[in-house]
């Protein structure tokens, strides 16, 4: 197996999942980079099975966020996320060249996402952000196709009224 390819391939859908799912982009990166890490100390023990193996990479890098969450909540005190919170995270992205129009946008659409109940956001970003098939998405988290399907609509008629409200806002 060739982890260079691997990782050229799995490793910028694995991050754009985890910044979508409340995990600043730093963050992601590092926890992507572990992950990778942790798989490459299991090289020996791995079939040649690249989609097995990139599900593993992907279900350890969802549980070291699980482990980031853990470790956060120990440390903070509060129970809601703040406009405060939101802003820093959306500052916290790369540096690229954006107008603040873009910024705004992305602003606007990290807060919508992080208002979508956790299984909708968590379906949805795997779906679009990922780029995995319905199939894959029941597998990884032990739920059927259908509910899969629904809470992705779910997820995208809520985006939908979200983003519309915000843009009537400006």
């Amino acid at each position: 197996m060739n982890f260079e390819v691997l990782y050229q391939r799995v490793a910028p859908r694995l991050t754009g999942y985890l910044t979508a799912n409340s995990v600043d982009p730093a963050a992601a990166m590092d926890i992507v980079q572990e992950a990778f890490l942790r798989l490459w100390k299991l090289r020996g023990e791995l079939e040649e099975d690249e989609d097995r193996i990139s599900g593993l990479v992907w279900t350890i890098a969802k549980n070291l966020q699980k482990d980031k969450w853990r470790k956060d909540a120990r440390l903070r005190f509060q129970d809601e996320i703040t406009d405060a919170d939101v802003e820093a995270r959306a500052n916290a992205a790369p540096a690229f060249h954006q107008s603040d129009e873009n910024l705004r946008l992305r602003r606007r659409l990290l807060a919508a996402l992080e208002s979508l109940p956790p299984v909708q956001r968590e379906a949805f970003t795997m779906f679009q952000m990922m780029e995995l098939s319905v199939r894959e998405i029941a597998a990884r988290t032990e739920v059927s196709e259908t509910n899969v399907k629904v809470r992705i609509h779910r997820a995208k008629a809520r985006l939908k009224i979200l983003l519309a409200d915000m843009l009537d806002k400006r």
